[in-house]
């Protein structure tokens, strides 16, 4: 059984390389980011909250490394693919990151546990000492709304206090709001909150710039279950427009739909060089491109094994990938567009959100 070479010790444990004649160049890089520990909250418009808190069996480190290593020159590994840090050892992780990436060293995102940081008082001091300049904190407007939006009570108070704790250590807090429909109003309250805390000027202090920015969001996985409240461009605060997101970039609905009803091309999901993996606990493989839906799912790489696994990547051979190639935008627009829509989007959201509905309705039928 194929799953035994992988998960008994036969190929990739004993250091094999005969890992089938699978047409591949070895100069491709790779980031490998697994779910090992998950995450304290469940945001309204994130698809990675949904998934259980299970890390997986013991060994599952090494055993994803040596399976890809013979595929790829460079290996990134993350242990994280939600809260980064969101667990007791996370310093030994760290380094166990670094040790098993090839060729290579994993990075350290704008990205840490908030969580982490209000409950750990040497959390701060292992993200400046690793390099961390800057820590990105999610709102979605005042203490009630956020705690919601997260999904947890006492989140917004641990977003005021992970910003001081960043301070006081050195790194500079950047603020960031996700905006729509219902909480408009409490976004617009954030740039006073912030001039109140005189966060600019602690930043500059520090050798740093404070930044505030608000966006939608895209419009797949549990996000598009806010479609209904999505912001009205005409509705965005003025107050916020210099905060907005490439506001340039933002569209209505409608004008989208107007634009693409005119384009004869097919959504582009193809591979490049460099190719970012997520793996939950249980092992399924998805691309990084959207939300975790069966369309988008690679394979299960204890069940399917990785010569499977790669051939699907090499052949581009995914059912989402399949169905861009079957489809354009100009039909998309035709058969899931609202061109009476003022909804704001980027272009890219835009046809991302269509093809993903068009997935969706393909899958099940």
């Amino acid at each position: 059984m194929r799953h035994s070479l992988l998960f008994g010790g036969c190929r990739y444990f004993n250091g094999s390389t005969n890992c089938m004649s699978i047409n591949i160049e070895k100069s491709r890089k790779l980031a490998l980011v697994v779910d090992m520990y998950g995450c304290p909250n469940r945001c309204r418009h994130c698809w990675l909250g949904r998934l259980p808190n299970i890390p997986p069996e013991n060994g599952a480190d090494e055993m994803l490394v040596n399976s890809f290593r013979p595929y790829f020159e460079q290996i990134e590994y993350y242990s994280w693919l939600r809260e980064p840090d969101f667990c007791g050892e996370y310093r030994a992780r760290w380094e166990r990151d670094k040790a098993l990436s090839v060729n290579c060293e994993p990075q350290r995102f704008e990205l840490a546990s908030f969580w982490r940081l209000v409950r750990d008082g040497e959390y701060a001091k292992f993200l400046r000492e690793v390099g961390v300049k800057i820590v990105q904190l999610t709102f979605f407007g005042g203490e009630e709304t956020t705690d919601r939006y997260i999904g947890r009570k006492g989140a917004y108070s641990e977003l005021l206090k992970a910003t001081e704790i960043l301070l006081q250590n050195g790194i500079a807090p950047r603020w960031q709001a996700f905006i729509n429909a219902e909480n408009k109003l409490e976004v617009a309250e954030l740039p006073r909150l912030a001039e109140k805390l005189k966060l600019a000027e602690r930043c500059r202090q520090i050798g740093q710039s404070f930044k505030f920015f608000v966006h939608a969001g895209s419009c797949d996985g549990e996000n598009r279950k806010l479609y209904p409240i999505r912001i009205i461009k005409s509705d965005i605060p003025q107050c916020l427009v210099p905060y907005y997101w490439q506001y340039e970039e933002l569209r209505t609905e409608a004008e989208c739909v107007e634009s693409l009803l005119k384009c004869s091309k097919n959504p582009d999901y193809s591979n490049g060089d460099f190719i970012v993996l997520n793996i939950t606990n249980n092992f399924d493989i998805w691309y990084n491109y959207t939300h975790m839906s069966p369309e988008w799912r690679i394979g299960n790489l204890k069940i399917d094994g990785i010569e499977e696994i790669m051939r699907r990547i090499n052949e581009e051979d995914t059912f989402a990938q399949r169905e861009a190639r079957k489809i354009t935008f100009a039909e998309l627009a035709e058969r899931y567009g609202d061109a009476a829509s003022e909804r704001a989007f980027s272009v890219g959201d835009y046809e991302s959100y269509l093809f993903n509905k068009h997935l969706e309705q393909k899958y099940s039928d």
